[in-house]
């Protein structure tokens, strides 16, 4: 029997792919899927199959798959779906390992829609070939640079995505790169009538380009498997899962939507705390969330000290307690040591910590962040990305070097190197904030590099150092 991993290779690392239904017509699924691949830069082969055109997109088109002159990995097939059962049979004799299945009609439309999804994965099933989909919007693949997805195409980064909405997965993703996240992979899974959710969790737990994995979902076909799998996956990769259809209303259109039972919201929640999945209670938290524990340490506990100016203190530390975490005040030793930091007119560090809008060097910053850092009752940092606006006048508008601006670039340069590095450090997490953006930033870019990640408001700061907080205590539940 063949591995997950030799099963849905064909799929996210094709060496060749075959557009079933490729058009030259602007708006049709078949010119939007060819259009991508060109545009992204894929790196295999790409075969149209068109019966009635000669060239498709600038590429030769053939009339059937037999035509084809090589071995094909990959089909994506958007023609109608009463048609799909043929071309799965042309498969089938092709040789080919994988189908995306864009075509809706199936089961989510009714009985008859049900029958014919049955039939063709019988077919597939007969020649060994794995199904994504139908009723889908596609993939999306660093590995070869596979799109199938999106228009512009995605950050590669480490978080994998499967998605049972293709339409609300893709805008989710959309967001999701804007604010710099970058994926590995995005699977619109729709009906999952071969491929499940399980699967796929599978394949990335053995997958090297996935750190952290999200998923959004309505309903499971396969729950218990899912659930068995997660227990093993949480071990070495955090999964997080947004689930929709909570309420009457939303189980009621999931239904309709992918063909899926939305199920007890009080089991589904027991079973997540059971399985070590890290449930979001919002779409996008999901992804604040898996930012962070892609590049940071868990957190050891759940105690969160705060460093920034006082407004933004205060929103952190309600953001942070309305999820759960703590903001406990600091000891009396360790505000006085704190005290020689910051300037005479700033009010007592108790935590949040204020520099009160006193201009710091980057050195300065990196030390409060280290003094916090080393405390046995602090579990992970938030803070406002550290910069001194007099080198940042530099960096925005060069022109001649003096000396003592060089200098003092280097200096910005040398504390934020410092300030990234206190996490590995300290096996401690820090996140940070930045409410202004500039073109070139130096800084931002030292801290990303380091794993480091740079959020646009405290809310978001707060649900990323949940989500470490809670892996760390799955991690030790699960020891």
């Amino acid at each position: 029997m063949t591995s997950i991993s030799q099963q849905l290779d064909p799929i996210f690392r094709p060496e060749s792919v075959a557009i079933i239904g490729a058009s030259n017509f602007f708006g049709k699924w078949g010119f939007r899927i060819l259009s991508r691949l060109i545009k992204t830069g894929y790196r295999g082969a790409i075969f149209p199959v068109n019966p009635r055109e000669a060239t498709v997109c600038g590429i030769r088109a053939y009339k059937r798959l037999a035509d084809i002159p090589r071995e094909v990995d990959l089909a994506v097939i958007t023609i109608p779906a009463p048609l799909v059962p043929d071309i799965m049979e042309e498969c089938v004799q092709q040789g080919v390992k994988g189908v995306v299945l864009i075509t809706a009609g199936f089961a989510e439309v009714g009985e008859n829609g049900r029958n014919l999804q049955d039939d063709i994965i019988r077919i597939a099933r007969g020649g060994g070939i794995r199904i994504v989909g139908p009723n889908c919007m596609g993939i999306w693949s660093a590995a070869g640079r596979l799109n199938l997805s999106f228009e512009k195409t995605p950050l590669t980064g480490p978080i994998s995505f499967i998605s049972q909405s293709g339409t609300f997965g893709g805008y989710l993703s959309e967001i999701a790169n804007s604010k710099g996240y970058g994926l590995s992979k995005f699977v619109s899974i729709g009906n999952q009538a071969d491929i499940t959710a399980a699967d796929y969790l599978e394949y990335l737990a053995e997958d090297d380009q996935t750190r952290v994995i999200v998923y959004y979902m309505e309903g499971f076909r396969d729950g218990r498997r899912f659930f068995d799998l997660a227990r093993k996956v949480t071990k070495k990769k955090p999964v997080i899962i947004f689930k929709a259809g909570k309420t009457k209303a939303g189980a009621r259109a999931t239904l309709s939507h992918t063909a899926s039972l939305a199920g007890s919201e009080i089991v589904f929640d027991a079973m997540c705390r059971q399985a070590g999945l890290i449930r979001s209670q919002e779409a996008l938290q999901s992804f604040d969330m898996a930012e962070a524990l892609a590049g940071q340490p868990v957190a050891p506990g759940r105690r969160i000290a705060i460093l920034g100016s006082g407004g933004q203190g205060v929103v952190t530390a309600d953001a942070c307690e309305q999820l759960g975490l703590e903001v406990p005040s600091l000891e009396k030793e360790v505000e006085e040591k704190l005290k020689e930091e910051l300037p005479a007119h700033a009010p007592p560090p108790t935590n949040p910590v204020d520099f009160a809008g006193t201009v710091r060097t980057t050195v300065q910053e990196a030390a409060v962040v280290e003094m916090l850092l080393k405390q046995d009752g602090i579990d992970g940092v938030i803070s406002n990305v550290p910069i001194n606006p007099m080198a940042w006048s530099y960096i925005s508008n060069p022109g001649k070097i003096e000396q003592p601006l060089l200098d003092l670039l280097k200096v910005t340069i040398q504390g934020a190197e410092t300030f990234a590095s206190l996490p590995r450090k300290y096996n401690k997490p820090i996140v940070t904030i930045r409410f202004r953006k500039f073109e070139n930033d130096i800084v931002n870019d030292i801290l990303k590099g380091a794993g480091i990640p740079v959020y646009d408001t405290p809310e978001e700061c707060a649900r990323a150092m949940y989500g470490l907080a809670r892996y760390g205590e799955i991690r030790k539940t699960q020891v």
